[in-house]
Formats: C-alpha cells, structure tokens, sequence
C-alpha cells in the first residue's frame, strides 16, 4: 500500500542562489518518513562541491577529489531515498538521477520531484528498489550512487552492501552520510558495514574543512568509496 499523503508538511532547505528546495515529510515517522541532518549535510555538500566542480579556481591544491563533485550531465541512483532530498539536489545540480526506495515512499518522493520541478537542471524520477534484489533495470552503472543514514537496521546491511556492489562500476563514484549513533547496536552495525565494505572498496572521508560551513557537525561523516581495482572486473 502506498504511503499516505496526508499530514505532511514542507521542509525548505536554502540553497546558495538564495531560492529553496521544498521537501514535504512526514509530521511523525522513522526511516524514510523524515529528512534526516546526515542526508541535508551530504545534500548541502554536493551542492557547494558541485559549485567547486564549476569553477575549478575554487579548488585547494590537494584536495581535489573532495572539494569537487561534477554533476552536470552524470547518472545518479540514490539509495534509501525516502524524502528523496539528496538526489533532488543533484537534479538540481544538472544530473540525471533516479531516486529509490521501497513502494510505500514512491509518492511522496513524486510530490517532491514535482514541488522541485523548476529548479531541477537534469531530471529526476522516482523508482522502487528494494536492497537484494535485480538492479538491471538500474544499468549501465551509474557515474555516481548516493545514500544517507542507511544504516540502521541489521537485516538490511547485506542486501544494501550487495545492492551497491552490483549497481557500482568501476568508475562509479560512491558517495554517504551517516551520523554516529551510540545506542543499542547502533555502533556494531556501523562497525560492521565499514568492515565489509572495505573489502572491496577504497573508503575515504570527507575532511569537515571540505564540507558546508553551515550544514556541517562533527558527529555526521561523509564518505567517498570506489572499487578497489582488482575487484573492477569481477563486480563492475
């Protein structure tokens, strides 16, 4: 059954050029009825690398491969997207983006693609994906894979691992938030997640001083994953 559309009310997120992106979710809820701060920090943070990415004067020596996200004209397939926030963002930013989740969360993402409609600079669809199962509908792979705060529930770690391993290519750029979390099992399932994703993939965080200098907090990380080479021809 879909999700209900009723008691929703609309999150405005500022963006640089002083517009906003109108995000509705839900008054009360958990996973995927919410925006989450560590899916606005990542947002925020493609929308000001995007801008780096545009103006490569901007870039620090060094620093290169955080400070800028080129979007303009890539694929994106966000994960777990819920509001559907981030890759909205990135359709604003010229990408070409398909936004995921379970069935129940396809409507509520199709009201924010269309509240968003006049600023998105690519295109933005929503689709259901459920972690585990066939992505070939979801192929070539795409340039970038995009999720937030997914890790939460331990029956969903491996199907989201394998789902991003199928979906990833070997020039795919994988790119997450999280925030720490230190209750329950909370910090063993990041524990694990970091551990199994190291197997196949290069993990590297974000430096804060490359984050927004607004949307930004020392406990919401951002990472930058791509598979490692020997893996490239087995999985991409």
């Amino acid at each position: 059954m879909a999700a209900s559309l009723d008691k929703l009310f609309c999150r405005e997120i500022e963006l640089e050029d002083e517009s906003a992106l109108k995000v509705y979710q839900c008054e009360t809820g958990d996973v995927g009825c919410v925006v989450w701060d560590a899916a606005i920090v990542l947002a925020k943070f493609l929308e000001i690398a995007a801008g780096r990415s545009a103006n490569s004067s901007q870039q620090r020596p060094g620093t290169s491969i955080f400070c800028s996200v080129p979007l303009q004209n890539k694929t994106v397939v966000e994960l777990g997207a819920g509001t559907g926030i981030v890759g909205i963002m990135a359709g604003i930013l010229g990408a070409d983006v398909c936004i995921t989740d379970l069935q129940e969360f396809v409507p509520r993402m199709d009201l924010n693609i269309k509240e968003n409609a006049d600023r998105i600079q690519g295109s933005v669809k929503a689709c259901t994906l459920k972690w585990g199962e066939d992505i070939t509908s979801f192929l070539p792979h795409p340039d970038y894979i995009i999720f937030s705060d997914c890790i939460y529930y331990e029956e969903s770690l491996e199907p989201l691992l394998d789902t991003v391993s199928a979906l990833a290519g070997s020039n795919t750029v994988v790119l997450w938030s999280y925030e720490e979390r230190t209750t329950g099992n909370k910090p063993e399932l990041q524990r694990r997640f970091f551990e199994a994703v190291r197997k196949n993939f290069t993990v590297e965080e974000v430096p804060q001083d490359s984050l927004h200098p607004v949307y930004r907090s020392e406990d919401i990380h951002v990472l930058r994953m791509k598979m490692k080479s020997q893996n490239k021809d087995l999985m991409g």
